[in-house]
């Protein structure tokens, strides 16, 4: 009896770690409620996630890289010397900038450190402009706590090549804060919801070409109608 006892709490102890590490559905509610992301371990694999907007993305879903929106400065030095005698030097230097993503890093994520160090705003190898509008299929979503398991996670999500197209020697790309990545718009979701002020924004333009007969009054009625939930956020 005793056996049979410790047998299944040793199971039961295995079925929570695995919950802890593995979730089926996470949701960006669940990121900030204590009862649920103490439990959770960090690198747990999410199958799929529900940001703040109520987008979905699930691994195997296909996604578009936005526009960059940081910028990266490289200065070089150049020196040497002029006349038949060394009798002193130049010294030149030349500035370059790239258009660089600011949450999207060439490469897996090296570990724990590594994410802190990109969520302290440390050096990290980033992607460029040139991969601007490349498609490209979510292989991985792992959840981290931003420090111990008592602070709210953030998801990191692992981007992999399509097409047969490599990122440069980097097989992976890493979004390391998937909602300030699709926030920026460094990351376009497939079939993504409209947000309040994006419908905001579209009625009031259709307002102003109403006013100068550019729209139909029913035309505008039939989207003030189609837009009233997502700006009175009944969604």
């Amino acid at each position: 009896m005793k056996k049979t006892i410790t047998f299944f709490t040793i199971l039961i102890s295995i079925i929570t770690i695995q919950a802890q590490e593995q979730v089926n559905l996470l949701t960006y509610d669940n990121t900030q409620d204590i009862n649920f992301f103490n439990s959770v371990k960090n690198g747990a694999q999410i199958k799929e996630y529900i940001t703040n907007n109520k987008n979905s993305v699930k691994v195997g879903d296909t996604l578009i890289l936005g526009s960059p929106t940081s910028e990266e400065m490289n200065t070089r030095t150049y020196s040497g010397s002029y006349g038949n005698r060394v009798r002193g030097g130049v010294a030149q230097s030349r500035s370059t900038s790239k258009k660089t993503y600011e949450f999207i890093q060439l490469g897996r994520p090296a570990g724990f450190g590594s994410i802190m160090s990109a969520m302290n705003g440390d050096a990290q190898n980033m992607a460029d402009n040139s991969l601007k509008n490349t498609k490209v299929v979510v292989n991985e979503i792992k959840t981290y706590h931003r420090g111990s398991k008592n602070k709210p996670l953030y998801v990191v999500m692992i981007l992999g090549e399509i097409n047969g197209r490599a990122f440069g020697i980097n097989k992976f790309l890493s979004v390391m804060d998937t909602e300030l990545g699709i926030e920026s718009g460094e990351i376009l979701l497939k079939n993504r919801k409209m947000t309040r002020d994006e419908a905001i924004a579209k009625l009031k333009e259709a307002k102003e070409l109403l006013e100068i007969d550019m729209k139909s009054k029913e035309e505008f009625e039939e989207l003030k109608k189609e837009l009233a939930p997502i700006i009175n956020n009944n969604q």
